[in-house]
């Protein structure tokens, strides 16, 4: 699906409404699970969906539209008035629709998707859209099936059932299910909406999705569980489309460890391997960068065997990458930054593919895109280059 302005016929356009402000877990719409901020998943899920013809960021934040716009929205600029922590999603909606209007785009279905919602499913986006554009639905939403029997505390603080008999406790085969909504995505007849102001109205349905998939990140624990399915519910198969490649040293080009001689002198192991993984790269003009974070002559040593550039006693490798990839015009979005302990994480989250080693910390591991399956020292950095290059 390719984003376009073309206003020529009625389309289906998928919004996501995205604010700068969040109290429980601050900044969360740029965090990223899986190596991908929150609100970038929801522009790839969004534009992966067949039958969605735009996608939309409605944000009033502007490290949130970068990200939007690298992952390939249109960003539409979102009122302070209505990105407060009492406005409603429905305002920023309808905000949006009316700008798309302005801009001469015909709306026939909207697409609402929740960038707190990071496993949204593209074909359920897909049949939500059926739903309404050609089932008979004016509405419809992601839910799950469930059979859990659900509770209340009433008045005096005492448990009523909800959802059942307390006193018959059928098996679960002869129970009819329930369906919980996930808040993921719904989908809508704009017309429709307009009139009714909000997203349920006329005939709802349901898209029934994977409940794995129904994670919604409202508080940190969330997003540690999110981080943690992530490699379940990603397939790891998405090729590293990158412009150059960043790599920490100490971990990375070796194992970690170090030989200490008599005199005080340090040797540490590296993979030829590797050595040949940069070439390739070099090769074929994708510039590779070290970054280190202390000094030592067996890093520019190694640098100047391998013919690429050298950083060292870099303290904030977020702040190098920035300066670095600023000068040579390249997007941090299409940067690779292969890393392996916690002060990496900041250059990890800064860039487009945060990549760690197999034996990685669990700080660099729950933040990378992808996890290789080589060890630092062990040819990590070729894999990553073969990666990058596609075998």
């Amino acid at each position: 699906m390719a984003v376009t302005e073309d206003a020529s016929a009625r389309v289906t356009v998928a919004i996501i409404p995205a604010r700068g402000g969040s109290k429980g877990v601050p900044r969360k719409n740029v965090l990223p699970v899986g190596g991908v901020p929150l609100v970038a998943r929801a522009v790839s899920s969004a534009r992966a969906a067949q039958r969605v013809d735009l996608v939309v960021v409605s944000t009033d934040d502007a490290e949130i539209a970068r990200v939007a716009e690298d992952a390939g929205a249109l960003v539409i600029d979102r009122p302070t008035e209505l990105a407060g922590a009492t406005a409603s999603s429905e305002s920023a909606l309808l905000h949006a629709l009316d700008e798309l209007g302005r801009r001469g785009h015909r709306i026939g279905t909207v697409v609402f998707l929740q960038a707190t919602s990071p496993f949204i499913p593209a074909t359920g986006i897909d049949e939500a859209v059926a739903m309404v554009a050609e089932g008979g639905y004016d509405a419809a939403f992601s839910a799950f099936e469930t059979y859990g029997f659900l509770w209340r505390r009433d008045a005096d603080a005492d448990a009523a059932a909800i959802n059942h008999d307390a006193a018959h406790r059928p098996r679960r085969q002869d129970r009819e299910p329930h369906y919980l909504e996930t808040g993921a995505f719904y989908a809508f007849d704009a017309a429709g909406f307009r009139r009714a102001q909000h997203r349920f109205f006329g005939r709802v349905g349901i898209v029934e999705v994977p409940e794995l998939s129904a994670v919604e990140i409202d508080d940190h624990a969330q997003l540690a569980l999110a981080r943690a399915i992530a490699p379940l519910v990603d397939d790891g198969s998405e090729p590293i489309d990158v412009d150059a490649v960043v790599t920490d040293f100490d971990g990375v080009h070796t194992d970690d460890t170090a030989l200490i001689d008599a005199h005080g002198d340090e040797r540490v192991r590296v993979s030829r391997s590797d050595g040949m993984g940069v070439a390739r790269l070099r090769r074929a003009g994708i510039p590779v960068l070290i970054l280190s974070t202390e000094t030592h002559p067996v890093v520019g040593a190694r640098a100047a065997k391998l013919q690429v550039e050298v950083l060292q006693s870099i303290d904030d490798k977020a702040a190098a990458i920035r300066r670095w990839a600023g000068a040579r015009g390249i997007p941090l979005s299409r940067i690779a930054y292969l890393g392996n302990d916690v002060n990496d994480v900041p250059a990890m989250e800064l860039v487009g593919w945060p990549i760690a080693v197999a034996d990685a910390r669990p700080e660099a591991r729950a933040i990378a895109r992808r996890v290789l399956s080589r060890r630092g020292g062990e040819g990590a950095v070729r894999e990553l280059a073969e990666l990058v290059l596609g075998g």
